[in-house]
């Protein structure tokens, strides 16, 4: 296997010296971090206050813009001006438009935040989180920062990625990687373990608003994803709302206004979070105006309201094992806030059957991997410090003749990658093709996600099948896909990036995934039937082009015949049979060898008419 190389290109790895300056950055749906180590320890680094973690949310007035916590105190009073949770809507497309009511459409297309200040687009929005964590780093750390390390969800697609670095970029920031947020956290536990022998780990990550399951590799410093997974909607978030729903119902509360639900949510955070120590917790609850001054809940019924929410990320950890071809792992991290609860740590040890490592801070830990990382990246490697490959989540593919999906990088593969494959054309004298990048698991050009389109322009015009076209698919460290295409005998050339227009949510990534499972063998008696009916329909192309041309080289009941199959395979291509479907095509195409047989004599004897024997170039060995 081929090794990441992890220092940039051009760049020397100094071990001497002045130390670069480098950041690992958080850049979280609920919070984000920024963190630095300095060669002996990471530093989670702190605001004015002493608070690590940055509220991931913005006020945009028309006379003022907030970040932060600062930000947070105008979510009740103006919250059409305050955008929180934009890294959800990050390399999102206009199809993909989110019901949120401050959500709309730019003049361009673009989803955006309708302000006080005008609209904002989710990359400026994060772009505005990123910068005040610059801001914050640079205020505590003497020197240049070099770069960052900047952490995304395991099941970011290429649109996404692509949206991250620009918010990075236009916050002035160096974006050395994008790195996922549970391998970030196993760079944190794991580059000072003993890796000498081979290990499997699993990365449990419960965050706010999403789950991710990851299971990776070690051995020798080097970190292998073998297999992503998770629950796109489900998260501590989902936790809240398990709470607010019981005391709305305790309280007889049917309708509640805005402010009481979002109140209520306020106070059920308080109250999960207190229950991770202790076994009943009350909160006050005058400033509701509802008919009860204080709320209760033990332990015991919040686990019950969420057993259901906590089986789910169960089940992704089992998929995810399948998924990775082992059976169990060496070693379990938990990541995630919500992680702190008895439960789930409960849980977690007796899904994987060992004790997970908790020992760092789970809200902390990604932010501490990528700031390692980031120190290895800016050239201030030691020995032994972990190189990492990611795996890419959804296979990448393209579309083949009857609206099939030929997968070129298949799912889970270790990134960067580079995949080639050789097509060719349909029909005859085709100068031309669209190259339709797909991403999925299904079978049908229907039933995948539509990357990109392009051209390829200036193949000679030859028979079907003959040109030799190439294509390649390059996924980056980053997960960025571009895909070339090349005419082996002209050389023509065309690419393409994927750009953040075609963004696809964590959702939709999930689900594709689910309907691979569930309609597998749907999906793969409905190719059988596309390839069988093109194949059939190639050879009635095929045959019908011969006898306009070399008719006369057949006998009258022979021509008959051959009218006679034809239209058999004709009527049978439209049956949902594929086992008759090929069978008549064999059956014709056997009967057409003769046929074939003549013509090719013929096309000698044309070449060779008034050829001399003479001029003829014979191996007289």
């Amino acid at each position: 296997m081929v090794l990441l190389q992890i220092s940039e290109p051009g760049e020397v790895a100094s071990t001497q010296g002045a130390r670069r300056i480098a950041l690992g950055i958080d850049l979280g749906t609920t919070n984000s971090l920024v963190a630095h180590f300095d060669g002996n320890e990471i530093h989670v680094l702190e605001d004015d206050a002493g608070r690590a973690a940055l509220p991931s949310v913005v006020y945009y007035g028309a006379e003022k813009t907030a970040v932060g916590y600062g930000a947070e105190d105008f979510s009740l009073t103006e919250p059409a001006n305050t955008v929180a949770s934009a890294k959800r809507l990050l390399g999102r497309a206009r199809e993909e438009f989110s019901d949120d009511p401050y959500v709309t459409l730019t003049s361009e297309g673009a989803l955006a935040y309708a302000t006080a200040a005008g609209e904002k687009t989710p990359v400026e929005v994060s772009s505005a989180i990123l910068s005040a964590l610059r801001c914050r780093a640079e205020h505590r750390l003497t020197g240049t920062i070099a770069g960052a390390v900047i952490t995304v969800p395991a099941y970011f697609d290429d649109a996404q990625r692509q949206a991250t670095r620009q918010a990075a970029e236009l916050a002035g920031i160096k974006v050395l990687r994008l790195l996922n947020e549970p391998t970030a956290a196993a760079v944190a536990y794991g580059l000072d373990a003993d890796a000498e022998e081979a290990s499997l780990l699993a990365v449990y990550d419960l965050g706010g608003g999403t789950f991710d399951i990851s299971i990776l590799r070690m051995r020798e410093g080097l970190f292998e994803v073998l297999a992503t997974g998770g629950d796109s909607a489900l998260g501590g978030d989902d936790f809240d709302r398990a709470i607010t729903d019981f005391w709305l119902s305790e309280l007889g509360l049917s309708e509640p206004s805005a402010i009481q639900r979002r109140s209520l949510l306020g106070l059920a955070r308080r109250a999960k979070e207190t229950l991770s120590t202790e076994q009943t917790v009350t909160v006050s609850a005058r400033e509701l105006d509802i008919a009860c001054d204080e709320l209760h809940l033990s332990r015991e019924t919040f686990e019950g309201l969420v057993a259901a929410l906590i089986d789910r990320t169960l089940r992704a950890c089992q998929v995810a094992l399948a998924d990775a071809g082992v059976a169990s792992v060496d070693r379990v991290v938990l990541v995630g806030g919500s992680t702190r609860m008895p439960r789930v740590r409960a849980a977690v040890a007796e899904c994987f059957g060992r004790e997970p490592l908790c020992t760092l801070d789970p809200d902390q830990v990604v932010a501490m991997g990528a700031a390692k990382q980031a120190d290895v990246l800016v050239g201030n490697r030691g020995e032994g410090e972990a190189l990492l490959l990611d795996v890419i989540p959804l296979s990448l593919g393209l579309e083949t003749y009857g609206g099939l999906v030929e997968k070129i990088v298949e799912r889970n593969s270790t990134i960067p990658v580079a995949r080639a494959q050789e097509f060719t054309t349909a029909r005859d004298g085709q100068t031309g093709l669209v190259v339709h990048v797909l991403q999925g698991e299904r079978e049908r050009v229907e039933d995948c996600r539509s990357l990109a389109r392009f051209e390829l322009t200036g193949i000679p015009p030859m028979v079907a099948g003959a040109a030799r076209i190439e294509v390649t698919f390059r996924v980056d460290a980053d997960g960025i896909l571009e895909v070339s295409a090349v005419e082996q005998l002209t050389g023509a050339r065309s690419e393409v990036v994927v750009k953040p227009a075609f963004g696809l949510d964590e959702t939709q990534i999930t689900e594709m995934l689910k309907a691979s499972y569930e309609f597998a063998a749907e999906d793969m008696t409905a190719r059988q039937l596309t390839e069988a009916r093109v194949e059939g329909e190639a050879l009635l192309a095929g045959l019908e082009a011969a006898m306009a041309q070399d008719a006369d080289l057949l006998l009258a009941d022979e021509t008959q015949q051959f009218l006679s199959d034809m239209q058999a395979l004709q009527e049978v291509l439209v049956s949902d049979d594929p086992q008759t479907i090929r069978e008549m095509t064999e059956r014709l195409g056997r009967a057409s060898e003769e046929f074939a047989a003549r013509r090719m004599d013929r096309s000698i004897q044309r070449a060779l008419t008034g050829v001399s024997v003479n001029t003829l170039d014979v191996d007289q060995r």
